[in-house]
Parts: C-alpha cells; structure tokens; sequence
C-alpha cells in the first residue's frame, strides 16, 4: 500500500471555462434516394436522361427533351411549327424586360401550354428557334463567371418549361452574328439535320409555320409600341413558311401593319423600274495618269467597283484593309504613280481631313485627283457587308472578309462629310449601287440577312 499522500487534480487556468465541444450538426443531403439508386444502376439499364445539350462551331446552343411517350410522326412530309422563346412562349414573371434568373419566368399567356401539345398530338413537329445574344459559348476568362451565370440561367429556364410541357420538343438558340442568328437559316438548317429531313419533299412548307415576336409591326395609339425588328417576319420569309405573331396565333388578334428598313426584293425592283437614262455609265479613264479616290461606307460596294470597271482599265488599288496603314497606302500609290500607273484609293475615306492627305499627295506628285462617291444607305451598305461575310466564295467573298460590328457603318456615318470640288477633285462621279451576278448570287442577295 502506498505511503503516498492523495493529491486532488485541480484544473488548470488554460482549462477554466471551456465547454465541451458542441456537438456537429448532421447536414441535411441534397442528393435523393433516386439519384443514388441511379448512381448504382448499370449503364444498360439507367433511365435516359431527359433534357440533353450540345454546343455546334462555339455559337448554335441545341437543347432536346424527350418525353416519356415517344409520338410517332405520320406518314409522309412532315408538318413543323417553330415558336420563338421570349416574349412568344414565355415572359418574365417579375415584370421586367428581362427575367432576372432561371425561376423568373410565366406563359406569355395561359393557352401556350395548351396549344402546344395539340399542334404535337396532330403530328407536328415543335421546336424552338430564339436569338439569344446575351449567351457566350465561347470561353473568356474576364467574363467567365457573368458568362456561366446566363447560361445556366438560360438552360435552368428552358428545361423547366420544357418539363412543363413533357413533350418531346427541341431548342435552338442562336448567339453569336453569324449564319445561325434569325433572319438567317442556319439554325433552320440545323433542325432538318437533326430530324433527318434534308430531303427536298421532306417538310410540309405549306402548312408549316413560325411564331414570333419581331415582325415588324408599327406602334398603336394607345401605347403599344414597335417591334424591336422584322427579324422573325424575314425568318420565316427565309424559310418559306407562314408567320403569325404571338397575338396573332394565340388571342386570333388581327394582323397589324409592319415595315421592312430594307427589302432586297424591293430594291432590286426599284432599280429596274428606273429608266434606261437613269442607268449607270461604266467608269471612263479621262487622264493618262491620275488618282481616284474612292468615298462610300462599308458595303457599299467599293471594292466590286473597282474589280469590275477600273481594274480592267490597269489602274493599280491600295487598300488600307490589306496594308494596315495609311502611310503605307501612301507610300504605294507613290510608287504606282512615279511608274506611270494610275491608282485607285479603295478606302471609305469620309471626312475632308482624311482625303485632304490624298489631295496633297496629288499636287506633290503633280497629277490630277478625282472623287468616285458611293451612294449607297447604311442599310444596304449592313446587307451587303452580311452576304459577302456569311457567303465566303470567289464570287461573293475574294478577300474572305469577316461581318463589321455596327460600329463600322454608324462611325462612317458620324463622320462623313459629302465631298466637294474646292476639296480639289477634278471632278466626282456619284455611283448608285447595281446588284451584278449570276441568278444563284441574286437568290442569296435577295433574302433577308438582317
């Protein structure tokens, strides 16, 4: 037996006070017991997943619900009604322009869901077809998180309405100035792949047709405003189906009134109903050496000018597209005129300080300088830069140019200024655009790319 005292354990400073640690609080799990049951299940036998997406050239984003009960289509060509998405099949529940997330949303009007399961019980085939600018499928690092953001919105959103509905129904959505985006077909084009109906017989035009929004329409007394655009109006104009705007098709409202700001048709139209005095003259060579300088917008058919009536006449072209700067379009106009070639200024060339540089460079090298003015509008000029970018070719597109940003048609516009003879021009030959090309090249000049 121990001799030694007791000794009590007091505890210490460092332990006063301390309560024993809180117990953890089990959190409450996200996952349900049918996702982990399908976790578990083999491949073979899961259950497919009901809303799919993919990602076509970083631009056309395509979403695919597949009901639970297959419709099979009937036999022979196959009818299609295509819808837009905002402000036609939806709008935002809050109110706003905009929905703000994925959960702010409701029917345009209550008898969308309704309608759109009768036109698939008939046979049709429903889809989807909205521009949706605001969405970037292409990756950048300054904007990723803002980026990821609308597009989880974006998907959020269409997979509830498309859960709502339940029917097997497809969407495309444009989001880039490409061939993809409405008036364009890109995205029309898409769809027949997809449901294999290439085929020239394949789809029923006829009783096809597009709801939308943008058609145009001229505001109403009483505060009903513009269409934002013609452009779901030009889509289905593209496509060659009927078009009906949501008050249209939904409420059986009357049609109203809408405008086009550009139709090629009846432009070519106007151009051949001029008289034959009022055709343009090919461009005529007066001087053994001089410049030309070219003033016009982008589009406005400059370039096509030159290829067609002064190049044949062995004038030389400086472009400051191709050589990057002024000075060194100065440089090469100098070089053409002290060989004793005339030279052409293929540039817009819109204000009287940036053709007074050529002006001067005339009298130094002591040759006469004329003005070949383009008159072209803007949005001709917009149309024309729109089919040479998205229809690269040797005829169409030589130099492969890429689509301007507006910003290249409202910056000539600010800038420009008419030029005058006091400028000194010997002269300045106005040029109305002519359309010139095969009948292939007049049918995709003619629709509407907008």
């Amino acid at each position: 037996m121990s001799d030694r005292p007791a000794i009590s354990k007091r505890p210490s400073s460092n332990d006063r006070g301390v309560s024993p640690p809180p117990a953890k609080r089990k959190q409450q799990s996200t996952t349900t017991s049918k996702a982990v049951a399908n976790f578990f299940t083999p491949a073979s036998k899961k259950e497919p997943e009901k809303m799919t997406w993919r990602i076509v050239n970083e631009s056309l984003l395509i979403g695919r619900y597949n009901a639970a009960a297959q419709l099979i289509p009937k036999a022979g060509r196959r009818k299609i009604a295509a819808f837009d998405f905002d402000s036609t099949l939806i709008t935002p529940a809050s109110g706003k322009r905009f929905g703000r997330d994925a959960t702010d949303w409701k029917w345009w009007h209550s008898s969308v869901p309704g309608k759109l399961r009768s036109l698939h019980d008939d046979g049709y085939l429903v889809a989807v077809v909205s521009n949706q600018g605001g969405i970037s499928l292409k990756p950048n690092p300054k904007t990723v998180k803002s980026d990821q953001k609308r597009l989880a919105d974006f998907k959020g959103k269409v997979s509830a309405v498309f859960t709502q509905l339940d029917l097997s129904i497809s969407v495309y959505a444009a989001t880039a100035r490409d061939g993809y985006r409405k008036p364009r077909t890109g995205m029309w084009q898409e769809l027949l792949e997809d449901y294999d109906l290439e085929a020239a017989d394949a789809v029923d035009l006829e009783n096809s047709f597009f709801v939308g929004d943008a058609g145009g329409r001229e505001a109403v007394t009483g505060g009903v405003p513009k269409d934002h655009s013609c452009g779901d109006r030009d889509f289905a104009a593209n496509v060659g189906i009927a078009f009906h705007t949501p008050e249209e098709y939904f409420l059986q409202e009357s049609v109203r009134p809408f405008v086009r700001e550009f139709d090629p048709t009846v432009f070519l139209d106007e151009v051949a109903a001029k008289p034959e005095s009022a055709t343009q003259k090919p461009f005529e060579n007066t001087n053994p050496v001089d410049i030309v300088l070219f003033v016009g917008s982008p589009g406005a058919g400059k370039s096509s000018f030159y290829w067609r009536h002064l190049q044949p006449l062995g004038y030389g072209r400086v472009n400051q597209d191709i050589l990057k700067s002024r000075e060194k379009c100065l440089q090469a106009a100098t070089a053409f005129i002290q060989e004793g070639t005339s030279v052409v200024v293929d540039n817009t060339n819109a204000d009287p300080d940036t053709r007074a540089h050529w002006t001067a460079l005339a009298k130094k090298l002591n040759v006469p300088i004329r003005c070949v003015l383009f008159t072209a509008s803007p949005k001709l000029c917009e149309h024309n830069d729109t089919v040479r970018a998205l229809n690269v070719g040797p005829e169409t597109n030589p130099e492969s140019r890429q689509i301007l940003p507006k910003l290249a048609f409202t910056g000539y516009a600010s800038r420009y200024r008419e030029p005058q003879d006091a400028e000194g021009f010997q002269d300045i030959v106005k040029v109305d655009f002519q359309f010139e090309g095969n009948d292939e090249q007049k049918r995709l000049w003619s629709r509407y790319w907008l």
